[in-house]
């Protein structure tokens, strides 16, 4: 059995339905690329498994780890297991990254990790993903480059230990060079404990991250799925051939 199973998936936005029946299933050990054209429904998947209240759930069932978690908030999830780099990170005036860390650490936790252990795991994190330590005391993503935000995103996923993390166009907006040093900490991190869905449009943070499965996106339905290979066909053809 899948960690994440996504059965018959409805979602609606403002009376609006996104998601027309989806079906999708990611284990741990395994990256599943979900790719599409713009308003094909891929960043209201990402929301809808990570319990956006703006995004209603009309039918179908989000599974984790064999338990219907369609009802639950987004902390809890968290608590559960589950993990969300946002496309977009929100800046936190007058919160620092550490303490915005250590927060969530211990939520997620259900207990406090002694300081010294926390600051000596941050650190080596920070070391390995190119961020200054003097980063520990900035708020969080506040005058933040589009790359360090999204080293930020993986930084928290690191920490916070996910068993499915889901990437929600992690590649957007950054330079080769930015693209490089996030998809080097995505590798760092997959293994048999975690199971990763990255989502994008452009195949290009595929060349440094391969998937084990692609699947594609039309109309709120996943339309084809394959391995590495079909990533390669759509950079070559496109996403109109499949519709």
């Amino acid at each position: 059995m899948a960690e994440l199973e996504i059965k018959g998936l409805q979602v609606e936005i403002e009376g609006k339905r996104i998601l027309d029946g989806l079906d999708l299933a990611v284990s741990k050990g395994e990256t599943h690329a979900l790719m599409g054209p713009n308003g094909s429904g891929k960043s209201t998947l990402a929301y809808a498994i990570m319990g956006h209240p703006a995004y209603e759930i009309t039918g179908g069932e989000i599974l984790l780890k064999g338990t219907d978690i369609t009802d639950l908030s987004p902390d809890v999830r968290a608590k559960q297991g589950l993990f969300l780099a946002m496309q977009y990170p929100t800046e936190i005036p007058g919160v620092s990254l550490t303490n915005f860390l250590r927060t969530a650490v211990n939520a997620t936790r259900g207990e406090d990790m002694p300081v010294r252990q926390f600051m000596t795991q941050v650190r080596e994190l920070m070391r390995q993903f190119q961020m200054d330590d003097k980063f520990l005391q900035r708020n969080v993503n506040e005058g933040f480059s589009g790359g360090e935000k999204k080293r930020f995103e993986i930084l928290q996923m690191a920490m916070l230990s996910p068993e499915i993390a889901v990437l929600d166009e992690t590649d957007s907006g950054l330079d080769v060079d930015a693209l490089r040093i996030v998809a080097d900490g995505v590798n760092r991190l997959s293994g048999p404990d975690l199971g990763t869905l990255i989502i994008t449009h452009y195949t290009r943070i595929l060349r440094y991250i391969r998937p084990d499965r692609v699947h594609v996106m039309f109309d709120g339905r996943i339309v084809q799925s394959g391995g590495p290979e079909l990533a390669e066909e759509l950079e070559e053809k496109g996403y109109e051939h499949l519709r």
